[in-house]
């Protein structure tokens, strides 16, 4: 027994699935396809794909990014000069602006997406009667 009330063999299956599942979604590095297919740093993407939903301003585009407005300034700079957003002045408040996806920016983030939630290789090559398993299991993990 381990301090969890479960046996050796048990606590070892349980490590075993972690990891598992640690592999397949963590280390399936979709990161780099990303970057690679926009030929974009990840942040920049990760900017890009915060603004497909509607136009932020600079602010509320770093408080989406968790990060500081300077380093925001820097990316939307990029990203601007790049073609993929364009930034104008706040009808509300001349001293805020917003930042838009161009046509190129809404399709690359759209690209981004699309990749990113495009499951994993292994994922797709499931059996379907696996796939029915690994979905009732994966829903009674994540009830509340």
């Amino acid at each position: 027994m381990t301090g969890g009330g479960m046996t050796v063999d048990e606590h070892d299956d349980l490590a075993e699935a972690w990891s598992r599942i640690q592999d397949l979604v963590l280390r399936n590095d979709v990161r780099v396809e990303v970057s690679e297919a926009l030929g974009l740093s990840f942040f920049k993407t990760r900017a890009l794909r915060r603004l497909l939903p509607r136009p932020l301003a600079m602010r509320d585009l770093a408080a989406e990014l968790a990060t500081d407005k300077p380093y925001v300034t820097q990316i939307v700079d990029a990203l601007e000069k790049a073609g993929l957003v364009t930034r104008s002045v706040s009808p509300d408040d001349r001293r805020r602006r917003i930042v838009a996806l161009t046509e190129s920016g809404r399709t690359a983030a759209e690209r981004a997406e699309e990749i990113l939630n495009r499951p994993p290789a292994a994922l797709a090559a499931l059996p379907p009667d696996d796939l029915a398993t690994l979905n009732r299991i994966l829903g009674s993990l994540s009830r509340d």
